[in-house]
């Protein structure tokens, strides 16, 4: 009976969390499209150019999230309601202090960035304009994330999913209404972008409204242990989004100089169907995450062991369909992009998500291990393979692949570093997981 329970709640909060990513991930893939139809392959490379400073704001967000919803579950299943509160406050100063950072520079260095991230003057004007304001709505992003793990952990996985759904959806029709009936441009792609979390915020109101919420905002100091408990089990959560944006800029830089605009516009293609992929994986990370935070603060090793086991054998059985289905529509899927028809971006896109994608199930595999490490309060594995596929070995493989078979190395480069990392984490988690 206590199998059979493990695994409902294990397909509930999954499932929940999966729609709600997936629904996440669509206020780029949104803008992609409407960009794609509007503003055409220019368009494209602006927003693609655009989209690591989404990441790192995105990433920002869910280490706050993440972290303070993993300690929050552990807190709640102990019954230390004042450290809830204690928690849950330094939480959002945490996220008020971040947001400002994002907001200044926005408003005084967009232009700058956009340079610095490759714009050249066919497209700066536009990543300019999608930079400043992506970053003037940071605060909207970065609390919806912190508000959307605490609600879903604090019992809340289907308003959570909602809200986040619903937002998108608002995103889809505001970017269609913005692009074309009223013709804003850019402007409007970004503008849509950014009152979709303002929208899912107000969705979860009534989660303190009709006082079902279990944290509060309290009078209390920011206090350095507390501080560490948000940051620590959240750092892979940033690392993971941080590497997403990384890999972004260093492949641009490397496409650029190979097949200039046309190949960031189908790098872009890729980028944002990766972002779905990603989602998907985040999504059932972060519905076994309160599950394994709450059997964990129990001392229950044995149910921390078994949804370990359900969510690695979902991400692997999700990685072979997804690939699959990329194998085959790679053509259709490129076209929907692809306004202009243009040939040499259709063929850079076809074989570049036909080889990226490669890494599906090693990518999957590696925010599973993370996520689960930190949940059981084994964070210091979880940063090291964070960092390693985010930053110490990605960039150096993209350089090396890329000088020996151009775009072939630099699709490559993605799913054989995942692999490595992948192997590694086999044999630094073992220890960790059985001790539990």
């Amino acid at each position: 009976m206590r199998q059979q329970s493990c695994m409902r709640d294990f397909i509930r909060y999954t499932t929940l969390s999966v729609l709600g990513t997936l629904g996440v991930s669509c206020y780029i893939l949104a803008d992609t499209f409407f960009v794609s139809k509007s503003l055409g392959p220019n368009g494209l490379a602006a927003l693609n150019l655009a989209i690591p400073v989404y990441n790192f704001i995105h990433g920002t967000g869910l280490m706050l999230g993440m972290g303070g919803a993993t300690k929050f579950s552990i807190y709640r299943s102990q019954k230390q309601k004042e450290e809830v509160n204690r928690l849950y406050t330094n939480t959002i100063c945490l996220a008020i202090l971040f947001s400002a950072v994002f907001v200044l520079l926005g408003l005084l260095f967009s232009k700058r960035l956009a340079c610095i991230l490759g714009a050249d003057a066919n497209v700066l004007g536009m990543t300019d304009t999608y930079l400043r304001w992506l970053l003037i709505f940071a605060p909207a992003f970065i609390l919806n994330d912190v508000f959307l793990c605490f609600v879903r952990n604090d019992e809340g996985p289907q308003l959570s999913m909602i809200a986040m759904l619903i937002g998108s959806f608002s995103n889809i029709a505001l970017d269609y209404l913005f692009l074309f009936p009223l013709h804003m441009g850019i402007f409007g792609a970004v503008f849509a972008t950014g009152l979709s979390p303002v929208i899912s915020i107000l969705m979860m109101l009534p989660h303190w409204l009709r006082r079902k919420n279990s944290f509060h905002f309290i009078k209390t100091k920011m206090r350095s242990r507390i501080i560490k408990q948000i940051l620590s089990p959240g750092f892979p959560s940033l690392i993971a989004q941080l590497s997403s944006g990384i890999v972004m800029i260093t492949f641009n830089a490397i496409i650029l100089d190979l097949e200039g605009n046309t190949g960031v516009a189908a790098y872009g293609v890729i980028a944002n169907i990766s972002l779905v992929i990603v989602a998907i994986y985040t999504g059932i990370a972060q519905g076994v995450q309160p599950l394994i935070s709450n059997f964990y603060g129990k001392g229950n090793g044995r149910q921390v062991r078994t949804v370990s086991k359900y969510a690695v054998v979902t991400v692997l059985a999700v990685s072979c369909v997804v690939y699959l289905l990329i194998f085959a529509f790679a053509q259709p899927v490129t076209a929907v992009f692809n306004s202009e028809k243009n040939t040499d971006l259709q063929q850079i896109a076809v074989t570049g998500l036909k080889l990226y994608f490669l890494s599906s199930a090693f990518v999957g595999y590696n925010i599973i291990l993370a996520t689960l490490l930190t949940s059981i309060e084994h964070a210091l594995p979880a940063h090291i393979l964070s960092l390693l596929r985010g930053l110490i070995l990605i960039i150096p493989m993209t350089f090396f692949l890329s000088a020996m078979w151009g775009m072939t190395g630099v699709w490559l480069a993605y799913p054989i570093t995942e692999l490595s990392v992948a192997l590694l984490g086999l044999i630094m988690a073992r220890p960790s997981i059985q001790s539990d």
